[in-house]
Order: C-alpha cells, then sequence, then structure tokens
C-alpha cells in the first residue's frame, strides 16, 4: 500500500538555476554498460565537459567520444546528417565490439534542429544486428543532470522485449548501480528467497530484459520519473519503498520487494539481519560525529530528499531546508511520510533566494553543487559537493558508512582548517 501524500508544505521557485547538464550520466552509464558506447553530438564545450568528468586515463579506450559541432555545421555549409554517418562508420568500423550506440543530443545539436531520432532510426536500419543504434537527449537547458540517465534508460525501454504472458513474477532493479553494489543485493534477494532478479540497465546490452504485466520494479534511484512511466505503461508495477540508502532505508526497500513477493516479514529481517547490524554499528561512530549538527541541501541532483531522511533519522542532523530541482510526490511518499513535519521542503531553484535562506540559517554543512561551493567555502561554510553523492557507491547495508562519511569529511576539514 503507498504511503499517503505528505502534508509538509513545499516551497515552489522558479529561477536562477545553478544544474550542471544530463551529459554527465555518460561518466557513470558507461562504465556499467560494458558493450555501449555514447556518442554525443555536440560542441568541444561537450567534450571538454565530459573528458573532464570521467577522468579517463590518457591510455584508455574509453566508452564516449564527441562528434564535434563546428562552424561549418552552424552556418548550414555542412550537412550533418551526411557528417555524422560518416563519424558512426567510423566508429563501429574500429569498434566491432561496440553493440549499443546511443546518440547523444546535447543543446548545439538542439540549437541546430538536428533530428538525431531520426538519424538514429536510419543508422540502426543499416548497423542492426550487429548493434542497436538509439538516441537520448542530455541537453542542460531544462533539465538537472541526473536525468541524462533518466533519459537513457527511458530510451531503452520500448526495445525491450516483451515477458510472455504466463511469465512468473519478476524482480527489476531500475537504476544504475556499481557492480559490486548489484552483487551485494542480489546476494540479499537470494537470501530472502527472490532468486530471478533482473537489474536495468544490465552490465551488457545483449543481456535480455523483460518487461510486462509480470515485473515488479524497484526505483533504486529517485530521478527517474520518466523510465518508471514507460515502464508502467508497458503493464510493470512499480514497488513503492524508501530508497536503499543507510541501513533503514535498505532495509525497507528489501522488505517491500519482499512483502510484493508474498514473503514472510520474519524472513526478510533474518536475510537482512547479519548485514543490518553490521551497518548500524558502522553507522554509530558518525552518528556520534554528526548528531544536532545542521545541513542545507541545495537543488542539484534529485537524492536530496533520501539522503536528508538518512541523515535526520539515522545520524541525527537537523535539516535546515531540503530543496530538490524536482519533487515526485508518488515516488517519494515513503520518504516524505518520515521527514520531520517541520522541514522547509523546496522544489525548483532562485538561487539567489536560496543563497539568502542558506546564510540567514547558518548550517554547518551546505551540500550543493560545484558552482557554489567555493564561494560558500571562502565564507567559512563546510561543504559537499553534491555529484560525488552520484558518482560514489552508496546504496546498500556495506555503503552506508561510507556515505555517512561523505557528510562527515568535509566538516573535519573544516574544524581542521580553524585549529
Amino acid at each position: 500500500m503507498n504511503a499517503p501524500l505528505s502534508s509538509i508544505p513545499v516551497l515552489r521557485e522558479r529561477g536562477q538555476r545553478e544544474v550542471f547538464c544530463g551529459l554527465t550520466g555518460i561518466v557513470w552509464l558507461h562504465r556499467k554498460v560494458q558493450d555501449a558506447f555514447f556518442l554525443v553530438v555536440g560542441s568541444r564545450t561537450c567534450a571538454h565537459l565530459i573528458q573532464s568528468a570521467a577522468g579517463v586515463m590518457i591510455f584508455a579506450e574509453p566508452r564516449f567520444a564527441t562528434a564535434i559541432i563546428d562552424e561549418r555545421d552552424l552556418a548550414g555549409l555542412a550537412d550533418a546528417n551526411d557528417e555524422l554517418d560518416r563519424v558512426v562508420t567510423q566508429l563501429l568500423a574500429r569498434r566491432p565490439d561496440i553493440r549499443l550506440l546511443f546518440l547523444v543530443g546535447s543543446c548545439p545539436s538542439e540549437v541546430i534542429k538536428l533530428d538525431l531520432s531520426r538519424a538514429a532510426e536510419r543508422l540502426n536500419k543499416q548497423m542492426w544486428p550487429q548493434t542497436r543504434v538509439l538516441n537520448y537527449s542530455g541537453s542542460g537547458i531544462e533539465t538537472t543532470f541526473t536525468q541524462g540517465e533518466d533519459a537513457c534508460l527511458a530510451a531503452w525501454i520500448p526495445v525491450l522485449s516483451e515477458s510472455p504472458g504466463d511469465a512468473a513474477a519478476e524482480l527489476m532493479v531500475v537504476g544504475s548501480l556499481p557492480d559490486i553494489v548489484e552483487d551485494q543485493l542480489r546476494r540479499q534477494f537470494a537470501a530472502m528467497g527472490i532468486p530471478k532478479v533482473v537489474f536495468f540497465p544490465p552490465r551488457r546490452s545483449t543481456e535480455t530484459v523483460h518487461v510486462g504485466s509480470n515485473t515488479r520494479f524497484l526505483l533504486a534511484q529517485p530521478f527517474l520519473s520518466e523510465t518508471a512511466r514507460l515502464l508502467e505503461a508497458r503493464g510493470a508495477q512499480r514497488i513503492p519503498a524508501l530508497f536503499p540508502f543507510g541501513a533503514e532505508g535498505t532495509a525497507a526497500w528489501l522488505a517491500a520487494a519482499g512483502k510484493s513477493f508474498g514473503i514472510d516479514e520474519s524472513v526478510c529481517i533474518e536475510a537482512s539481519a547479519a548485514a543490518m547490524s553490521r551497518a548500524q554499528r558502522a553507522l554509530a561512530p558518525f552518528k556520534e560525529e554528526l548528531q544536532g549538527k545542521k545541513v542545507f541541501f541545495f537543488p542539484d541532483s534529485q537524492l536530496e530528499i533520501p539522503l536528508a531522511r538518512f541523515l535526520s533519522r539515522e545520524l541525527g542532523m537537523v535539516l535546515t531546508e531540503v530543496g530538490t530541482p524536482y519533487l515526485h510526490k508518488t515516488h517519494l511518499a515513503e520518504e516524505l511520510a518520515v521527514l520531520p513535519p517541520d522541514v522547509q521542503l523546496s522544489e525548483g531553484q532562485d538561487v539567489e533566494r536560496q543563497i539568502d535562506r542558506c546564510r540567514a540559517s547558518q548550517p554547518d554543512l551546505v551540500v550543493c553543487g560545484l558552482g557554489l561551493a567555493n564561494p560558500f567555502e571562502s565564507e567559512g561554510m563546510a561543504t559537499k559537493w553534491s555529484i560525488e553523492l552520484v558518482f560514489s557507491p552508496v546504496h546498500g547495508f556495506e555503503q552506508a558508512a561510507d556515505l555517512a562519511e561523505l557528510f562527515a569529511r568535509p566538516l573535519r576539514r573544516r574544524q581542521r582548517l580553524k585549529i
């Protein structure tokens, strides 16, 4: 049963924003799907962003690149589609191991009205079955950076296989997770009695992923609203749950899956007991360190509300304001139901006003994007880069202490600077 929608008032703001673009999602997606390639159709600025954010060694051969839109393309002197076909043909000739190619739109490609969806259809007819070609937009004009993954998975869903009508119920975990976390969660589900679990995205695009009325899915990430909508449109059923951050969140997430499959609650508790105990012991020293400290979240990644719940309930931190770019009340109903009733929630951003509120609340820790972190540090505030919380393994029991460490470290650094 769904949790009741929260009655906590939400401050909705529409103004100047400070966010990365959706191209950033390639940084973790290209590591996850090992036979996929992400070809950004964009400017040199796009190329520099991805290259610097990914931090790929110069001798490595990454699974992403940028087809540069230059002055000739912008002036209409070159046929952008012919150029794109040439680049894709050269790429696949050089890298025949690529089984899934994403053409990733950017602000520049959208400005010149390059129809990458049609280009993907055309190229897919030429390259299939050796390589499937799909398209999604990573433009940052109207989105925040984690929506790049949402757009990627949403583009993939239409080509997933249909589940057989008489197939048994199957669990799908939706959202990109580091391999080590995925392995841990597989063991947890198996111990509960759910041996058949599909993770989407899979490690290899050639893995068969079915979806249909027998599919029940758990969201591992709170920013996959369009992906969830499309799965539900194909008959899949979402399992409402807290998100698997911290000991409490992970236990509730696993228990929600067990309940959906008719597994007795005592079995779920027993299967998770050892890992739960380890996580709670590992969190104890962080609670002593962080309890009573005030934290302010700027909207950036859409992870803000589940992380705020973790900090409040498991580490005793005080939430001054929790901002998020988009607030999906249905997907976050369970999270909102357990937040302190007096917390200030905000959706969207008017960055100047939010900066004023942040200064007035005098938090011990500010969770924000890179563009705001350095100015706040210069004013004497401790900050945590929100993008690091997306790049790091933070889901599940075994990573609970690592997640707490990410919030404790800036406060320790600030304390050392004062001495």
